[in-house]
């Protein structure tokens, strides 16, 4: 008998030893930009033999916002816009605020896209009344930023012959098809599913630009001016000026000193083959992964930034 504790014992010791913490990241469609840097960022947290990563697709930002606080998801892909609002109640959230929202690392900049079929006429956002715009599918960040660019030009977006409510990865067969004269997509660049529509068929990408533009940023600082560079996309033959803000993952607060610690690790320890994983991260500095954070870092990023001499 007693054998036989010593050796349930051993048995259940090893398998406290080999226990893996399994932890999941919500990211986008998978023609997007979130979902395959989630798998590369998995990728690089699973070479930790304590856990184990794994990626969804979801219908982005605020679905991935919403999951984590809901501990549906450990880490979720989220514009920093829909983070600000989220931690302060603002816009979409009114009085839904949550201070147990963290960040955890600056992925990379994104930048709103138009994007337009040649053959729409569409030259501006004026342009857009009377046609069939995809403004985003809702709880995306795309549908937020949209309304916000609309709401900053003064457009109202009842105007639109038809509001597309498609998630981004059917905007490019749907533009395609003539079903849609463009759709608004909120990324980092270059991405999949721009190409492919760019691959289908002739397209622009309007620029977001002004002095309305110029003050909404001045409202909202978490936004950014930025370009998307000629030849990003087939066609598109001329910098883009647009807006964006910061691709940023985040966590709920109660999350485990031990994933979060493995997820920002995972990045710095292996940074340089990091920024190959994706086009997108190819202008990311260490400096820049706590930049654009519009909520409180966990404070297991904070300790492994301020070990790594990034924050003091």
């Amino acid at each position: 008998m007693k054998k036989t504790s010593v050796v349930l014992a051993g048995l259940l010791l090893a398998s406290t030893l080999g226990a893996k913490e399994f932890v999941s990241i919500g990211t986008g469609g998978m023609t997007g930009t979130y979902y395959p840097i989630g798998g590369a960022i998995c990728r690089l947290v699973n070479k930790d033999p304590n856990i184990k990563c794994s990626v969804q697709s979801t219908g982005g930002s605020v679905y991935n916002v919403n999951n984590v606080l809901r501990k549906e998801l450990t880490f979720g892909f989220v514009q920093s816009d829909v983070v600000y609002d989220k931690y302060n109640g603002k816009g979409k959230f009114e009085n839904m605020g949550d201070n147990k929202l963290r960040s955890v690392v600056s992925i990379y900049p994104e930048l709103l896209a138009f994007v337009v079929s040649k053959e729409s006429g569409i030259k501006d956002v004026g342009d857009l009344v009377g046609k069939k715009y995809n403004v985003g599918n809702p709880g995306s960040g795309n549908e937020v930023t949209t309304l916000a660019v609309f709401a900053a030009k003064g457009f109202d977006v009842a105007k639109l012959g038809y509001r597309g409510v498609l998630t981004v990865q059917e905007c490019p067969h749907a533009l395609k098809d003539k079903k849609i004269d463009g759709y608004s997509f909120m990324v980092g660049h270059p991405t999949a599913n721009i190409t492919d529509a760019a691959n289908s068929l002739p397209i622009d990408i309007l620029n977001i630009e002004g002095a309305d533009i110029d003050k909404m940023i001045a409202e909202y600082p978490y936004f950014a001016k930025g370009v998307i560079p000629k030849g990003s996309y087939e066609g598109v033959d001329h910098d883009v000026n647009s807006v964006g803000v910061k691709a940023v993952l985040v966590a709920d607060q109660s999350v485990s000193d031990t994933a979060v610690k493995a997820v920002v690790k995972s990045i710095l320890d292996n940074f340089e083959e990091y920024k190959t994983l994706h086009p997108a991260l190819k202008a990311v500095t260490k400096e820049s992964l706590v930049e654009g954070l519009s909520a409180p870092l966990h404070p297991a990023a904070e300790a492994v930034f301020k070990e790594a001499g990034i924050l003091k």
